[in-house]
């Protein structure tokens, strides 16, 4: 039997388990990325390991994340990455440069690596026949220095592509099929691989809007083929050394099949506020929009973006629209300004927005009140975009500059007759223009030595978790839903600033569920910490959905947390959760869930003893009037962390001996 691409890379990379789907492997990393937002505190961790250069063969710190400057705790971030990176040997790549999965595609990807990022939308790289891959900053910080990565052999499902996209039908609709088809839930430990002849006529581009929006999914990543559209990418970055050719055997087989005739594909939307509430564009078409954003790592490419200038060439966007364009790299602004696109975008009234994440993390271009929004992004959770109760749709780059239009939701198939428009054919261009002036290449070890390393006084070390106790005496702070996301238990946004000062940003988790005139999550959490009480949370499924942001972790830790239990955890979170010593528990019954209530006392004996050795724990109401199993799906290294208190006290422990 032939092997699949995710096992040929993963077999080439294995140092540790068997490829066996469901067995715990460990894989070299290649290649890390960070981004400012998770990057301080994920190079804080590295240095609390007492690492020094990294061991990769390359590393790099993007700042694209938290770029507006309102007080002085991002530009001090900026400043310590900068310094650090030069320190540690990792490239960095400034603000203003682009968004790390944009410039990492264009500049550094390469067919056949694996690569680990500190963002959860990593899988981007996948585009380009990568293994990228979404994880804490902590995971990455031990992949920097040269440890493995650590993660449950996958499924693979195959997504068979065929025919060919229509006109104003895009790559952005494939993965919006993908979602209608397998939700955002009930996917861990599975990776997506798409093949067939559907998916060799899609660019580079366009795949990785595809593997970028996978994310979605809660798999592990997706990934395409490394054929000619990756060679003709690379040689037009002028990497085409790094280029190499990667397929599935012809005779791979697959734990599942998705067949998907790309033909019979319309214009589609992930309507409010999940990215796998699917519509088509017919059916939601009308709906009047006073706002649209085109940009973010799914859909920023030259490609996308010269097809919106190519629309509104000569146009005026309708006047109640405001339109804002964010390209993805430095590099697309640059040619979109030199080709005059950029003047075709600004004449028709868009606002030209920062080579940056912004408004897709609730940075700034926040709707008004009962607004809706649509946004060429891949999340769309409730109050993402800063405003409570928003409104926001997940749609095509051609479904958004239809409506900034028209102001309402428009097919775009519907342009030739409403404006006698023709469908404009991009082609990924022969040659990028290339210019890395705003890449900093690391110095050499003995002028690394030399750099002093800047910490401004809003960024704090995280301190470590402390020790899981034999009894543990536990009270439920939260009981929540389903699809609890990172945004709603770490708010981004006006917040995200406080990320490198955890004892700051800890007094906002779970700030949406916080009540006016009542203490808030933090507040209640503090005061069973004192008493030596630790927290609880209990949920529904799909628990810990969304971003990478191992604040979502690592706050709750800091407030005394000490478990999560839930129906089901995403990947992502729940190595987060191990990494910082919260116990992941899920219900063995999940009728127990209904039992139980806000503010119920629990008690688990002989914890220490379960984490050990058992798949299962006893739970037990203080008061005796409930008792249920929960289990524990750990592998023995989950194991030997959480009896360690936290992956940076294990790493520890193996250094030294």
């Amino acid at each position: 039997m032939g092997q699949t691409l995710v096992y040929k890379i993963l077999g080439e990379h294995l140092v540790e388990g068997k490829l066996a789907a469901g067995e715990q492997i460990g894989i070299r990393i290649d290649q890390t990325l960070t981004q400012d937002a998770t990057g301080t505190t994920a190079f804080l961790l590295y240095e609390s390991m007492g690492a020094a250069r990294v061991k990769t063969d390359l590393s790099v710190s993007y700042i694209d994340h938290n770029m507006a400057g309102f007080g002085p705790e991002n530009h001090n971030d900026h400043l310590y990455l900068q310094t650090i990176a030069a320190k540690c040997g990792v490239y960095h790549s400034r603000a203003g440069n682009g968004i790390c999965h944009q410039v990492h595609l264009e500049r550094f990807g390469k067919p056949g690596a694996t690569l680990l990022g500190s963002d959860s939308h990593t899988p981007t790289g996948g585009g380009i026949g990568m293994l990228a891959i979404g994880a804490g900053g902590l995971d990455v910080a031990v992949a920097m220095a040269g440890g493995p990565f650590y993660l449950k052999c996958p499924k693979v499902l195959g997504v068979k592509l065929t025919g060919k996209l229509n006109d104003w039908v895009a790559a952005k609709d494939v993965i919006l099929k993908l979602l209608s088809i397998l939700t955002t839930k009930g996917n861990v430990g599975w990776v997506v691989e798409y093949f067939s002849d559907g998916a060799e006529g899609l660019s580079v581009p366009q795949r990785s809007t595809i593997t970028n929006m996978g994310a979605e999914l809660g798999v592990t990543t997706s990934i395409f083929a490394s054929d000619e559209q990756t060679r003709k990418f690379l040689a037009a970055q002028k990497r085409q050394q790094d280029y190499q050719p990667l397929a599935a055997d012809p005779d791979a087989e697959y734990d599942r099949i998705i067949k998907i005739d790309l033909a019979e594909l319309e214009p589609m939307a992930a309507c409010p506020s999940s990215p796998d509430n699917i519509k088509t564009i017919s059916d939601v078409a009308g709906i009047e929009t006073r706002q649209v954003a085109i940009g973010s790592c799914t859909n920023s490419s030259y490609a996308d973006l010269m097809m919106v200038a190519d629309v509104l060439k000569g146009r005026r966007i309708n006047e109640m629209v405001e339109l804002a364009i964010a390209p993805g790299s430095r590099e697309v602004l640059n040619m979109l300004a030199e080709n005059g696109a950029l003047a075709d975008m600004i004449s028709a009234g868009a606002r030209i927005l920062e080579s940056g994440c912004g408004p897709c993390i609730g940075q700034g271009f926040s709707p008004g009140d009962g607004v809706a929004s649509l946004r060429t992004f891949n999340r769309n959770f409730a109050g993402r975009t800063g405003s409570k109760n928003d409104q926001a749709y997940l749609v095509s780059p051609e479904t958004a500059v239809a409506s900034a239009l028209t102001g309402r939701i428009t097919d775009p198939r519907d342009l030739p007759e409403l404006f006698g428009l023709r469908f404009p054919k991009i082609e990924v261009p022969d040659e990028f223009e290339i210019n890395d002036d705003m890449i900093e290449q690391p110095p050499g070890e003995k002028e690394a030595a030399k750099v002093e390393v800047l910490r401004g006084p809003t960024i704090v070390v995280p301190e470590s978790p402390k020790s899981l106790p034999q009894k543990l005496k536990g009270q439920v702070l939260l009981k929540c839903g389903d699809k609890i996301t990172t945004d709603h238990i770490m708010p981004a946004g006006k917040f995200l600033k406080l990320r490198s000062n955890v004892p700051e940003y800890a007094k906002v988790v779970f700030n949406c569920f916080n009540e006016e005139d009542k203490p808030t999550f933090a507040e209640r959490a503090l005061k069973l910490k004192e008493k030596a009480v630790g927290g609880v949370i209990v949920a529904g499924e799909s628990y810990g959905q969304g971003s990478s942001r191992e604040h979502a972790a690592l706050c709750p830790m800091y407030l005394g947390v000490r478990a999560v239990i839930a129906k089901s955890i995403e990947r992502i979170h729940k190595a987060n959760l191990i990494n910082f010593c919260i116990v992941p528990i899920e219900f063995t019954d999940p009728a127990d869930y209904d039992k139980i209530e806000d503010d119920d006392e629990f008690v688990i004996d002989n914890l220490l003893e379960a984490i050990k050795s058992s798949d299962e724990i006893k739970i037990a109401k203080a008061d005796s009037s409930l008792t249920f199993i929960g289990k524990l799906e750990l592998s023995d290294r989950d194991r030997e962390i959480l009896l360690s208190a936290g992956l940076l006290n294990y790493t520890r422990r193996k250094v030294d001996g």
